[in-house]
């Protein structure tokens, strides 16, 4: 985050590092019942730019990169030689150049992971977070007008429709003081802990330090319409063989569910079921505090045992889930 706007942040009353701005059950419920506004310190940026960078991207992600114009947003997942997740990254153009959206706790290694693989290609991958500022708007259609392209032109940079519920606005750090004030008079700031529970609520995911090299793309619904992180057409990246054989071969058995519980958990943390005894059955994805109370999570778990009926939280006897509808179908 660009140091001048954190400051500027933390006299508007941001506190704990982001989370909130004092109010954090306020904050909570004006996420679900009205519009809000936060600044996404949780997030930084990737820019690849030069002549080889689509071809680049495209060679190492789950998704066709080559297709993106100024107008598209993509997400797509890196992987590793077995398929499994390093990072999913919200991926927009700038120009010539791309802006690769990535939690910024992962992104120095992912960004060093990244750059092993330029060799002789002519593309310059920079940590471009301080470059933008960076805000999330909910509700979408309170912001994005449903004419607008996915990526837009606003005043100081570009307005991204993220998905039904959530856009995202990437500034100029100039820019971003006239835009702030301009959008807390009709939303109202809250931290990060609400904008992850809008997140969950979107049945969108993100790859962590604790969940990384843990789910193939499929256990996030990336395959699905509702996520649209992956091409099956596209050609050959790291974890191709394994993500193109679980989709052609047989039926996903792993699906991310949105839940509910009132322990306090983390993502990585497993879930168990009787059907699978002490061995674990799935994973947290993300996990965020609930206006209804407790805590909801998206999990990555076995169907089987879900439609059996129990899954428990942290060990075989800990608490057990409460599962909640995702806004899209998971066929």
């Amino acid at each position: 985050m660009n140091p001048d706007w954190n400051q500027r942040l933390i006299a508007a009353g941001m506190q704990a590092a982001g989370e909130h701005f004092g109010t954090p059950a306020e904050e909570l419920a004006a996420a679900r019942d009205g519009a809000i506004v936060a600044p996404l310190a949780e997030f930084g940026l990737i820019r690849a730019s030069g002549p080889d960078a689509s071809v680049f991207l495209h060679n190492l992600l789950t998704n066709d990169i080559k297709g993106i114009d100024a107008a598209t947003l993509r997400l797509a997942g890196f992987c590793t030689p077995k398929g499994r997740l390093l990072a999913i990254f919200a991926i927009w153009r700038e120009g010539e150049d791309f802006l690769l959206l990535v939690p910024q706790e992962i992104l120095p290694g992912i960004l060093k992971k990244l750059s092993m693989f330029v060799l002789r290609a002519k593309v310059k991958l920079t940590d471009a977070s301080a470059e933008r500022v960076l805000l999330g708007a909910s509700p979408a259609p309170a912001f994005c007008e449903p004419t607008l392209a996915a990526v837009s032109v606003t005043d100081g940079g570009v307005l991204i429709r993220l998905d039904a519920s959530r856009a995202l606005l990437c500034l100029q750090a100039d820019a971003a003081p006239a835009r702030w004030d301009a959008l807390t008079e009709k939303a109202r700031p809250v931290g990060s802990l609400a904008w992850q529970w809008l997140e969950i609520a979107a049945g969108q995911p993100r790859v962590v330090g604790a969940t990384q090299e843990v789910f193939v793309p499929q256990m996030l619904n990336m395959d699905l319409p509702g996520v649209s992180g992956v091409s099956f057409t596209k050609g050959c990246y790291p974890g191709q063989e394994i993500v193109a054989r679980t989709h052609y071969l047989g039926k996903v058995k792993r699906r991310m569910l949105r839940a509910r519980f009132t322990t306090a958990a983390a993502p990585g943390t497993h879930v168990y079921a009787p059907e699978t005894g002490d061995q674990q059955c799935g994973a947290l994805v993300s996990v965020a505090p609930s206006p209804e109370g407790g805590c909801e999570a998206l999990v990555s778990v076995q169907l089987g045992v879900v439609e059996a009926g129990e899954v428990h939280l942290g060990t075989p006897e800990g608490e057990r889930l409460g599962f909640l509808p995702l806004p899209y179908a998971l066929e």
